[in-house]
C-alpha cells in the first residue's frame, strides 16, 4: 500500500462510490422500464438504450466484485490491498462504453439540429473519439501490464487524467452546442419556443452532471493522487450518462403535451392552439426541402365574427366572396377552421431531440 493512502481513503472511498453507483443503477432500471413501456422509437434508439443499461449492469457487477474482493475475500490481508484486481481495471472499459454510446447519440442530435454542419459536429465527434480512444488504451494497458497499485499510479496516471479531461471538455461542449442550436432555432411560435426552452434545460442538465463529476474526478486525481477519492466519482459517471439519456427520452411526451397548452395571440383576435390543419393556398411556404409542419388550431373569436358581419353589410356580394376566399373561411361562425402551417425546419427542431 505504499503507492496509496490509508484504507479509509482508498477502499472506503471505493465502497461509497459503489453504493452511489448501485442507487443510480436502480434509477436506470426504473427509467428503462418506463421507456420500453411508453416510448416507441426506432430500433436503433431502443437498441442504444438496451446497450447502455446492459453496460451499466456489467459495470455494477465489476465494481461490486472489486469491493467484495478487498473488503470480504481478503479482509485483514494487507498484502492483497496492494494488488490491482482485474475487475477494477476492466470496469473502466464498460464505463467508457456507456459514455461513448450516450455521447455518440448526442453528437448525432447535434448533426441533425445543425442541418448536417460538418464542422460543428466534427469538433464534438473528435473529442468523443479521443476520450473513447484513451479509455480503450487505459483498459487494455491496465489489464495486460498492471498488477499493483504502484504500477497503476506510475504508468497510467497521465492517461487517467487525460480521460477525465476529455470527458469534462466533451460534455461541456456538447451541452453548449445543443443549447446554442436550440435557442437559435426560435422563430416566434410560442408553442415550439416553449418546447425548445424545455429541451434546452435537459441539454444543459445532461452535460452539467457528467462534466461536474468528471471535473471532480480530475481534481481528486491531481490533489490526492495516493487515494481512491477520484474512484468515488468515476464509478458514478456511467450511471449519470444513462440516467440523463433516459430522462431526456422519457420527457419528450410531457414536453410536447406542455406545448399543446400554450396559446399565442397574433393580429387582432386570433387564438392559436395546437391541433391539426388542412393547408390553405394563402399561406406562404419557406421553400425548404426539409419543410416540416406544426399543427395549430385557429379559433375565431366572437368579436371578429361580429366585425365581419357588420362589414359584410356594407360590401357587395362579389367583394364579400373575394374576402372570404382569401381569408380561408376563418370568419365562418361556429366552425373551427384547420390549416397546416409550413414551418421552417428550425421551428421543428424539437422533433430531432
Amino acid at each position: 500500500m505504499s503507492a496509496v493512502g490509508s484504507l479509509n481513503d482508498t477502499m472506503g472511498a471505493a465502497f461509497i462510490g459503489m453504493e452511489f453507483a448501485c442507487f443510480l443503477l436502480g434509477l436506470s432500471f426504473l427509467q428503462a422500464y418506463i421507456y420500453f413501456s411508453e416510448q416507441h422509437d426506432t430500433l436503433a434508439v431502443r437498441s442504444l438504450v438496451g446497450l447502455v443499461v446492459l453496460f451499466d449492469f456489467i459495470h455494477q457487477a465489476l465494481i461490486s466484485h472489486t469491493v467484495y474482493y478487498y473488503l470480504i475475500m481478503n479482509y485483514g490481508d494487507s498484502s492483497a490491498l496492494g494488488l490491482a484486481v482485474w475487475s477494477l481495471l476492466a470496469e473502466v472499459l464498460f464505463n467508457g462504453f456507456t459514455a461513448f454510446c450516450v455521447q455518440s447519440f448526442l453528437t448525432w442530435k447535434i448533426w441533425r439540429l445543425s442541418n448536417s454542419n460538418i464542422w460543428v459536429t466534427g469538433v464534438v465527434a473528435a473529442l468523443v473519439l479521443a476520450e473513447f480512444g484513451c479509455v480503450l488504451a487505459f483498459g487494455v494497458i491496465a489489464l495486460v501490464r498492471v498488477r499493483t497499485f504502484a504500477e497503476l499510479a506510475n504508468d497510467l496516471k497521465g492517461l487517467s487524467i487525460t480521460v477525465n479531461a476529455f470527458a469534462a471538455a466533451g460534455d461541456v461542449l456538447i451541452a453548449a452546442i445543443l443549447t446554442w442550436l436550440l435557442q437559435t432555432s426560435k422563430t416566434g411560435f410560442q408553442r415550439s419556443d416553449t418546447m425548445l426552452n424545455k429541451l434546452t434545460i435537459f441539454a444543459v442538465n445532461t452535460g452539467a452532471l457528467t462534466s461536474l463529476f468528471a471535473v471532480a474526478s480530475l481534481i481528486s486525481i491531481l490533489a490526492a493522487p495516493n487515494t481512491f477519492i477520484y474512484i468515488t466519482f468515476f464509478f458514478c459517471m456511467g450511471r449519470l450518462y444513462t440516467n440523463s439519456l433516459l430522462a431526456s427520452l422519457n420527457a419528450r411526451k410531457k414536453i410536447r403535451n406542455g406545448g399543446d397548452n400554450v396559446h399565442t395571440t397574433t393580429g387582432h383576435n386570433f387564438s392559436f392552439q395546437s391541433r391539426s390543419f388542412t393547408k390553405p393556398s394563402s399561406f406562404i411556404s419557406f421553400g425548404s426541402k426539409k419543410q416540416q409542419e406544426i399543427s395549430i388550431q385557429i379559433d375565431t373569436t366572437q368579436e371578429l365574427r361580429a366585425q365581419d358581419y357588420t362589414k359584410s353589410r356594407t360590401m357587395s356580394k362579389q367583394d364579400e366572396e373575394y374576402e372570404l376566399g382569401n381569408s380561408s373561411n376563418l370568419s365562418r361562425a361556429d366552425i373551427d377552421s384547420t390549416v397546416d402551417i409550413p414551418v421552417h425546419p428550425s421551428e421543428a427542431h424539437f422533433n430531432a431531440v
